[in-house]
């Protein structure tokens, strides 16, 4: 059986963990901060985990992370 592709645009936006969960960064950085708080700024700045709901859909995308 050939080699499963990983999806591109899913391997430059999630990193595994070392406990193998997924991690992904925040949306709403990239425009319109000036009415986003200094805290809701600084918050959105650290990486979040996906959740259980989209994890079997991230796995099939990366199937070697």
């Amino acid at each position: 059986m050939p080699k499963m592709k990983t999806n591109r645009g899913a391997a430059k936006r999630f990193k595994a963990t070392g406990s193998g969960k997924i991690r992904r960064n925040k949306a709403f950085t990239s425009h319109i901060l000036t009415k986003k708080s200094t805290k809701r700024k600084r918050n959105l700045r650290k990486p979040g985990l996906i959740d259980a709901a989209d994890l079997k859909a991230v796995k099939r995308m990366l199937p070697y992370v």
